[in-house]
């Protein structure tokens, strides 16, 4: 026998999906929802709704964007010839807002995670390469988090992906924690981390 009314089920259900929402929280949301006026329910049904139907996947580089290509991909002003790659479109808002970096992204959407079943071929890695190869692209800077996942996926592009090319490889220098993901570094952290960045033999 359920506790609560359906309608309120379905939505600690649903909540509960999301990535860092355990039961709890999910719980503490949906009760949130329900005393809430309801206007402030209908806009945030609104935005998930408007961000699903006009925001998708850069076409470039697959960070999120309205339209064909990112604002990044699309500003002139940008350093056209260093490429920083990243996991997710999250850890490009970590990096921009050092100020330290104005060169253009590659988002992965994801790391290598071979015992979740995720390989290069489940990541945006063959499309990294057809951009090295078209692109005037002189460094590439592997901003992936430095955890096990991140480690081996920088290690993988840089030792097969990258090496025909006659670029400059490298990675963010110390000053981000092992085990740590770039979303929670201070922008101090991560400017610091940028400008020391190492090459990759």
């Amino acid at each position: 026998m359920s506790v609560y009314a359906k309608p309120v089920e379905v939505l600690i259900d649903e909540l509960g999906r999301l990535p860092g929402i355990g039961p709890k929280s999910a719980q503490r949301i949906a009760f949130h929802l329900l005393k809430a006026d309801k206007i402030d329910a209908q806009r945030l049904s609104d935005a998930v709704v408007a961000m699903k139907e006009k925001v998708s996947f850069c076409d470039r580089c697959f960070n999120v964007a309205e339209g064909e290509e990112c604002t990044i991909c699309s500003d002139i002003q940008r350093d056209q010839h260093v490429l920083c790659v990243v996991e997710e479109p999250k850890d490009i808002a970590a990096i921009e807002k050092t100020g330290a970096f104005r060169g253009i992204y590659h988002v992965l959407l994801g790391a290598m995670n071979p015992l979740e079943g995720i390989g290069p071929d489940q990541l945006k890695i063959r499309e990294l390469a057809l951009r090295v190869a078209g692109e005037n692209i002189t460094e590439v800077i592997l901003c992936t988090n430095p955890n096990l996942e991140g480690e081996t996926t920088a290690a993988f592009i840089a030792s097969k992906i990258l090496a025909p090319f006659e670029l400059k490889v490298t990675r963010l220098a110390s000053g981000l924690p092992v085990g740590g993901d770039l979303e929670y570094a201070d922008e101090l952290t991560l400017g610091r981390a940028l400008e020391g960045r190492n090459t990759v033999s």
